[in-house]
């Protein structure tokens, strides 16, 4: 079976930095199975591709190694890291933007040595290509650098109760179709308050007439603020941090 290296920036794909991270790849391995993710992630948005990997990791087959470089503190003493957990592997800056694999405590973690004459602005190519090449090779974690016990692990903030029994959540990202998503878990049913709307929780986009405003469970679970053929995030002012709130059916 062919490896699989999967590759997030947010170099774009412009200014040949992604296609020099994947000729060190291929130069390494040449059959290697290269699979681009997006490259299009905001700029320095270590969140955002934090989010974004919390979707796919698990969906490739076992063996697979992620690549992450959305890496604003490259060049500073900010680790760079190879993660094995679950069977898969990812190496990147050790920002937080690994977390939804460092989050079990199986998880092995291993700070990868910076090469003598390594770019200070690009431990993509590298850094971390080199890494992914040679796990995807079959090299062990542990042989790729020394243990590191307290990588960064950052997580999507709790939802609270309030005081009148409604659960206090946030928006965490828009997407590209102006969706907003957000930390609440939801049963079917209730509503969702939102910029001084309160949109009751329906199943699908369609759900809603041209233009209207729309509260489902997106594919991840979560609850999302949407508008039908249109940007809900910018015609309702919303970005992250912007707070919601879900109420049972029976309020």
């Amino acid at each position: 079976m062919r490896p699989i290296v999967t590759l997030l920036t947010d170099f774009g794909t412009a200014d040949g930095y992604v296609a020099e991270m994947k000729g060190v790849l291929l130069t390494a391995n040449a059959d290697v199975t290269i699979v681009d993710v997006a490259h299009d992630v905001a700029p320095q948005d270590t969140e955002g591709a934090r989010l974004a990997l919390a979707r796919y990791w698990r969906r490739y087959q076992p063996g697979t190694v992620h690549v992450v470089v959305v890496d604003p503190g490259v060049g500073t003493g900010r680790a760079a890291i190879a993660v094995e957990s679950d069977g898969r592997f990812l190496v990147g800056p050790d920002t937080g933007v690994l977390s939804p694999a460092l989050v079990t405590t199986a998880a092995q973690v291993v700070r990868l040595p910076i090469p003598r004459g390594a770019s200070p602005t690009f431990h993509g190519r590298d850094v971390f290509a080199p890494a992914a090449a040679q796990l995807a090779a079959g090299a062990a974690t542990a042989s790729l650098g020394a243990p590191l016990t307290d990588p960064v692990v950052r997580r999507t903030p709790e939802p609270h109760r309030a005081s009148d029994g409604g659960i206090v959540g946030e928006v965490i990202h828009i997407d590209r179709f102006g969706n907003a998503v957000t930390n609440l878990l939801a049963p079917r049913g209730g509503t969702i308050d939102v910029a001084g709307h309160r949109l009751d929780l329906l199943r699908a986009y369609a759900d809603v007439p041209p233009s209207g405003y729309v509260a489902l469970i997106g594919s991840s679970g979560l609850v999302e603020i949407a508008r039908r053929d249109g940007h809900a995030a910018s015609s309702l002012s919303l970005i992250r941090g912007t707070p919601v709130v879900l109420r049972s059916a029976s309020r």
